[in-house]
């Protein structure tokens, strides 16, 4: 009987000390397993997150698809998911007024400070220059800049090889690739807008500065740099004017802005209206069919081409 229990006390211990081996080793496996969580609030900065990390850190697109940047506030769930990320990359530039109120304790960056921003007096003279985004008077849009992107594209890689060191190699490779991708769309855009009949194309909201600066058209815009501007009659019917004068065969709304008065306007002229996507974020449809930026680019190419009559 003392033999019996002595091996039931034996098997116990064994059971004992197998429970807590297992649940050591399921310790490490889920440690091992937890991905540093990255906040990035545009879909540009995520783009560029997602190609150099491969699935590597927990990213995290503060925009929700189909949610237009400039009026977007997050909901305290979302900020609390924000809030306990390791990294929290944003736009900038006025972009995000709510990002003023929150106090962050992990690691932040403002992407405008690091970038080379259009200021009112550089724009265009055709276009529509001051609107305030918060406190600033620069052109948030610089996402569309492909040096811009580039910058953006080196300085996150920089930071995930810091939170993630393991990885490092992984990410500078990446990061290259994604440099060598932002590149060739800049050739092909120089390249397709080199030589155009029309110099200038029409658009509803002023989001195209730094393509039309980089490539040489203008921007003719019904709304400055906030979409959320009620155009004037005056400046409708100013602008049906010009679609007339300079033989205008397109003009363009942005995604998440209403259509409404640019269809009026192409009804007027009796023009074709077409959509140019700023990037800020994607829609829906575009996030199902796993459109990248590089992919969207040029897009708006073909379509910018096209209006401009390019050779």
């Amino acid at each position: 009987m003392k033999d019996f229990r002595n091996i039931i006390f034996v098997l116990v211990v064994v059971v004992f000390l197998l429970q807590m081996y297992v649940s050591r080793e399921d310790a490490k496996l889920e440690a091992q397993n937890t991905k540093p969580a990255i906040a990035l609030s545009t879909f540009a900065l995520y783009d560029i997150a997602k190609s150099i990390s491969q699935e590597t850190l927990d990213l995290v697109m503060i925009l929700p698809l189909g949610v237009d940047a400039h009026s977007f506030e997050p909901t305290p769930k979302l900020m609390a998911k924000i809030l306990g990320s390791e990294l929290i990359v944003y736009s900038g530039a006025g972009l995000e007024p709510w990002t003023k109120s929150f106090e962050f304790k992990s690691k932040v960056i403002d992407m405008s400070k690091s970038v080379k921003l259009l200021e009112p007096d550089a724009e265009d003279e055709h276009e529509e220059h001051a609107h305030e985004h918060g406190d600033e008077t620069v052109d948030p849009h610089y996402w569309l800049d492909i040096q811009n992107m580039i910058i953006a594209t080196q300085l996150i890689s920089k930071e995930f090889r810091e939170l993630s060191p393991a990885n490092a190699d992984l990410y500078k490779s990446n990061s290259e690739k994604y440099i060598e991708k932002l590149q060739s769309i800049d050739a092909k855009y120089k390249q397709a807008l080199q030589e155009c009949t029309k110099e200038t194309i029409i658009v509803n909201h002023n989001a195209f500065s730094y393509l039309s600066s980089r490539y040489g058209f203008h921007v003719e815009a019904l709304s400055g740099l906030s979409p959320d501007a009620q155009p004037s009659a005056k400046s409708m019917v100013n602008l049906i004017e010009h679609v007339r004068e300079y033989d205008v065969k397109t003009v363009f709304f942005e995604s998440f802005v209403s259509d409404k008065a640019m269809k009026s306007i192409a009804l007027e002229a009796k023009v074709s209206v077409d959509v140019l996507q700023p990037l800020g974020n994607i829609t829906v449809d575009e996030a199902e069919q796993n459109l990248s930026y590089e992919d969207i680019m040029l897009v708006n190419l073909e379509k910018i081409s096209k209006a401009l009559e390019c050779k």
